[in-house]
Order: C-alpha cells, then structure tokens, then sequence
C-alpha cells in the first residue's frame, strides 16, 4: 500500500499531509455505521454562512443496503466505476441555494458545503479510512433516483473505505496510484499583498 505524505513547504498537521485520493480499495473490509457516523458528525461541524449548514449529504453503505449502494454506483461514470467498485461507501454532498434563514438565495453555499465534504474527508483519516472526492456522475439521473430537490446542487461524490492493495487497480489505474503526489509551487497559487505577488515561505 502507498503511504503517500505530502512534501511540505513548513510543518502542518499529520492529518492533513496524510490525506491523500487513493483509488485502491479493499472490498473485503466493511466500514461499521459507527464509522460512518463520525464522518457526517465531522462534516456536520463544518462552518457555514450565518451557521445555515447548506450541505445535505446522501450516504449509501453497501454492507447496510448493498441494493441503494448499487443504484448510487450506477450513476459514476465508466471511469469511476473502475476502481469505485471497490469502496464500501458511497455519498454524494448536494448544496442547497436558498438560505434557511430568509428563503434568499445563498451565494455561499457551495463553498461551505465544500467545507463540509473535506471535514468528512479528514476524519476518515483520522479514523484509519481513505475517502476521494469525485465530480465524474450523472447529476440529472442522481436527482430522479434519488428525489433530489431542484434547489439542492449536487456537488461532488466521495468514495470511502479502507485503503487496499493497489494490485485490485488495472494498469493505467496503478500508475496513477504509485504516482508522486505532487503540488504547484506555494507562490503561484497564493499571493500576498496583491494579485500575482507571490507570499513569501520565509
């Protein structure tokens, strides 16, 4: 198995540079219902625009309810389904567009939504669990199967479970997976003072 723990430019949290988007998943090791819990507790602690908690998220555990798990598989693309197969669980994060609040559109909620998935993310780290977060599914056919409200964007789907041999991967899947993991440099990306200033490590 690949421990793949990110290079970084100053030290950061070991939960955060463990975390990484494997493919290679044992099927042969459920994930328990207490463990899918403590990753929705996680996400559900997430901040959000006047504490309105936007994200909904749909969790499908194949060892619970192997025939929902499969109708949720059923709309990745071919792509995904290659290595998803693999992964006991499965959740699709939706935003919702309209403030609790006021009934206002919510402009911000996809981002605290995203907010939510990577809480969900980080504690599967935490408790010994890989997660990778997908944007190849069918959002029209999720909504019909699964009665999703017009206002509720279907943002992402995540794959979850205990990290597996990348042997399970076909090849093109397995150099992925033994591939560095790699990042743009800090200044490229993040600026300080103004636009395109690279912000300094030193």
């Amino acid at each position: 198995m690949q421990h793949k723990s990110a290079t970084t430019a100053t030290p950061i949290h070991d939960i955060i540079t463990k975390r990484w988007s494997c493919r290679a998943f044992d099927a042969g090791r459920p994930v328990s219902h207490d463990q899918v819990i403590s990753l929705v507790e996680a996400a559900r602690w997430a901040p959000s625009c006047f504490g309105d908690e936007p994200w909904r998220f749909i969790v499908w555990n194949r060892n619970r309810d192997a025939a929902a798990w499969q109708k949720a598989f059923d709309c990745l693309v071919e792509w995904n389904q290659n290595w998803v197969k693999n992964a006991p669980i499965l959740a699709l994060v939706t935003a919702n567009s309209i403030f609790r609040k006021n009934g206002k559109p919510n402009a911000w909620g996809q981002y605290d939504s995203g907010a939510a998935a990577e809480n969900f993310c980080l504690q599967a780290v935490a408790t010994g669990l890989m997660a990778h977060q997908m944007g190849g599914f069918d959002a029209d056919r999720i909504r019909r199967e699964f009665g999703i409200p017009e206002q509720y964007s279907c943002m992402a789907m995540i794959a979850a479970g205990y990290q597996g041999e990348e042997t399970v991967l076909n090849d093109e899947l397995k150099e992925l997976e033994l591939a560095p993991r790699e990042r743009t440099p800090l200044g490229e990306h993040f600026f300080e003072g103004a636009w395109g200033s690279p912000i300094q490590s030193k």
